[in-house]
């Protein structure tokens, strides 16, 4: 019984998680400014982050969990170095 409820629960969220990333998708293409280009890479490289974690439950693969790792700091060090870019129009000093 719990086996299928965690199924059922991982297949939702999976799913959820792509429509998330359609709609960022659809944010990126028509952002008005680039914040918020910037602002939907964040939401787009967290939403795979999870969408890679939960394949990684539903397999019971531990590499995927590193993968999602990995995914993570080059989301975050890449959003940082952009906020940079946009505020001082140069990444380095």
């Amino acid at each position: 019984m719990s086996a299928s409820i965690l199924l059922w629960s991982l297949t939702i969220a999976q799913s959820m998680l792509a429509m998330a990333m359609i709609c960022n998708t659809y944010r990126i293409i028509r952002g008005p400014r680039a914040q918020d280009r910037v602002l939907c890479l964040d939401a787009m490289y967290v939403n795979a982050m999870l969408l890679i974690l939960t394949v990684g439950i539903r397999t019971g693969s531990a590499l995927y969990f590193e993968a999602a790792l990995a995914i993570a700091v080059i989301g975050f060090v890449s959003t940082v170095a952009l906020a940079k870019f946009l505020m001082r129009g140069e990444v380095i000093e």
